[in-house]
């Protein structure tokens, strides 16, 4: 697919955007310019699940603090962006991190950011599908997806995440598994989960 093409798909993703605007899940600013940002993104592979909206500095920060991500942590931030979530793991937190992301553009711009960071010696990121990726070094995985997408990945967590390790969501739940911790940060959600002794087969 040629880049810049907009697709019914993207549209669609624009509106879920708009609407999620609506709802608070963010500004209406912001939700409306990153979908259309998202337009003319395209990738050379299939697209992406979702659009590109970005998290707010203060909301990573609290991402990571409520994980208690430190020194001897790897964060893998899934759907990563233009890899803020890593590269503040690395820069504030001592962390080493990962980011994986299906977009070559934003790929790009995630480990141009990395250098100017200063931090590209301990994050790296990874043109690939979020829900084939190996996750099973990650100590904290990072999300800012939609519903259906946490749901997904669900028992790619509970099976490849060792006891211990530690979920935090942006906005969104995963339904009836219950969060260990959740809080508002600037009027949004953050959810934090604890992979169980005995996860294996839960979801």
């Amino acid at each position: 697919m040629s880049r810049g093409l907009v697709t019914r798909r993207k549209l669609a993703w624009l509106g879920v955007a708009i609407a999620m605007a609506a709802a608070g899940a963010f500004t209406f600013r912001s939700a409306v310019w990153d979908g259309l940002r998202s337009l003319v993104q395209t990738t050379d592979r299939r697209e992406a699940d979702v659009i590109f909206v970005t998290t707010p500095p203060a909301v990573v920060r609290a991402m990571l603090q409520v994980a208690k991500v430190g020194p001897d942590d790897l964060v893998l931030d899934l759907g990563s962006g233009d890899g803020r979530i890593p590269i503040t793991a690395a820069r504030d937190f001592g962390a080493r991190g990962i980011g994986v992301e299906i977009d070559p553009a934003l790929i790009e711009e995630a480990r141009e950011n990395a250098g100017r960071a200063g931090v590209a010696d301990r994050v790296r990121f990874l043109q690939e599908d979020l829900f084939e990726t190996d996750i099973s070094e990650a100590t904290v995985v990072t999300l800012y997806l939609l519903p259906p997408l946490n749901l997904k990945l669900r028992p790619r967590l509970f099976n490849h995440l060792k006891p211990g390790s530690r979920v935090v969501s942006h906005a969104f739940d995963m339904g009836d598994w219950q969060p260990d911790q959740e809080l508002t940060v600037e009027g949004r959600k953050v959810y934090l989960w604890v992979i169980p002794p005995d996860a294996r087969g839960r979801y």
